[in-house]
């Protein structure tokens, strides 16, 4: 069984499939572990480290492909990438095939099984495969320490003997993963903090954080939840009255940080040119979703942009600006997957197309596109 890692292609992306520890856990699993030289260079891993790990340096991505059973990356391969990797090979990644729907039939053409682990159900024992929730915990991290670079005030209540410094108020709409641990840091940062959601189960979650939750709490949003956890659109109606409440309290917050995005979908528009308009001088928001359209109205993905006295903050790939730590908590993600696929006695790969795991995440196999969000209605 050889397991490829190979260098991101991908501009900006520091982040690595494999670390060193994973490393040894595949070796044991009876896996020949090649990365290509350079790979763990972004995440802070020299090559050296790996091979102490006990995997082979390739010299070029065409060495690190050849003889491929499993390749295991962050993102999709690249146009590039696909002639060099060997028709039948598992590649492993975050897919990202939304709006993509040429690349994953390429993937399909490729010959390639391609598994997408953001498609990983949401059940107990694929918990620790979640690549969504280790990710975007970290980008709600890094959301509040981009935010606090921008803002250029204090964070925290400061008493001194020149007078008192008010603490920041934060204002964190979308109480998912992401959103949690935005709360969470900006309270260990000293702000005031604040969040909103359309779901009822994040209210004792946000205030068990310390928050404030803000909604409008009417019959419609004590079902505006998903069986798998997700958020469920909300009605023309129930938005005009969230709009006109978050409008409000928008007015008196100096950082905003929305996290808001529905599978598949567009990022809803949650902060209009008007909100922007009300808010304070000096103000900042950062917007998790702008890869996705964004949920602040002016938002550049890639960009900070200033409207009027306001700066929005819209960095791409927020989890991949932390890849040291991103790559560890990914790599344990794909090998808890990975685990699941190998015979342990043979020590061989052994993937078992009726798991409910590989149902779920398979999107191209046997020269087709097989994922019933992606396939053709006739294959699926």
């Amino acid at each position: 069984m050889k397991l490829v890692v190979p260098k991101e292609v991908a501009s900006g992306e520091g982040r690595v499939a494999v670390v060193p520890d994973v490393v040894k856990r595949y070796v044991g699993l009876g896996a020949e572990v090649v990365v290509e030289t350079g790979a763990g260079a972004l995440s802070r891993i020299p090559d050296g480290e790996y091979e102490a790990a006990g995997a082979k340096i390739a010299g070029s991505a065409a060495d690190t492909y050849a003889g491929a059973d499993v390749v295991l990356k962050v993102r999709r391969p690249e146009a590039e990438e696909l002639g060099l990797i060997p028709k039948g090979a598992l590649v492993i990644a975050t897919m990202d095939p939304y709006g993509h729907e040429d690349a994953v039939k390429a993937m399909a053409e490729a010959g390639l099984v391609a598994v997408a682990m953001e498609f990983m159900p949401r059940i107990t024992r694929a918990q620790v495969m979640d690549v969504l929730s280790s990710q975007a915990n970290l980008a709600g991290y890094q959301a509040v320490i981009d935010a606090a670079e921008v803002y250029d005030r204090a964070f925290p209540m400061m008493m001194t003997a020149a007078g008192t410094v008010p603490a920041a108020r934060v204002f964190v709409m979308g109480a998912g993963v992401a959103g949690l641990q935005a709360i969470a840091t900006a309270k260990r940062l000293g702000a005031v903090v604040s969040a909103t959601d359309v779901r009822p189960a994040s209210k004792e979650q946000v205030e068990s954080l310390g928050g404030k939750f803000i909604a409008v709490e009417d019959e419609e949003f004590k079902q505006a939840e998903t069986a798998a956890g997700y958020a469920k659109p909300m009605s023309a109606e129930y938005q005009a009255k969230q709009a006109a409440l978050v409008a409000e309290h928008i007015k008196k917050q100096d950082v905003v940080i929305t996290t808001a995005l529905i599978p598949g979908r567009q990022a809803p528009r949650l902060v209009t040119a008007e909100m922007l308009a009300s808010m304070r001088p000096g103000s900042v928001l950062v917007d998790l979703a702008v890869e996705r359209g964004g949920n602040v109205e002016g938002a550049v993905a890639g960009e900070i942009v200033e409207i009027g006295a306001v700066k929005i903050v819209g960095h791409r790939n927020v989890a991949g600006r932390i890849a040291a730590t991103a790559s560890q908590l990914y790599a344990k993600n794909l090998y808890a997957f990975v685990e699941t696929l190998v015979d342990k006695e043979a020590k061989a790969l052994k993937v078992d197309y009726e798991d409910e795991l590989v149902k779920a995440t398979v999107l191209t196999r046997d020269g087709a596109v097989v994922h019933p969000a992606f396939a053709p209605k006739e294959a699926a």
